[in-house]
């Protein structure tokens, strides 16, 4: 057991660029340990990156954390902004997924939201 003062809560920030985690002690603030682990992501407009990355440097992370990480009471996770992952049957991705920073279809977008009246009918609808 660690030198804790109280429960050790473990942070997670999984983001387009890795995956970081710190272990806190939630009566004192203190970071007890910390890891983190880099995701790969495409350049240039399609943004993309495989799900199955995230899932490895999340445990890279962790493991960088120690025992620690196995001690906490709690888990508290934030991700980054929207993204598409299909999945088969079986719930493994297919293929890589679409990030929120993927422009690709920006030029249907605008075209779409002028097909529904505009941006402030749009957002009425919404």
């Amino acid at each position: 057991m660690s030198a804790a003062e109280g429960p050790l809560v473990v942070g997670v920030d999984t983001s387009t660029q890795s995956t970081k985690a710190l272990v806190v002690d939630a009566a004192t603030g203190q970071v007890v340990a910390a890891g983190q682990a880099p995701h790969t992501v495409t350049t240039g407009a399609g943004r993309e990156s495989d799900p199955r990355q995230w899932w490895d440097a999340l445990c890279a992370a962790l493991r960088q954390c120690g025992e620690a990480a196995r001690e906490a009471a709690a888990v508290s996770i934030g991700g980054q902004q929207h993204g598409l992952v299909t999945l088969d049957e079986h719930g493994e991705p297919v293929r890589p997924a679409l990030l929120w920073n993927d422009v690709r279809s920006a030029r249907q977008a605008r075209r779409l939201v002028a097909e529904l009246g505009g941006p402030k009918a749009w957002a009425e609808r919404t």
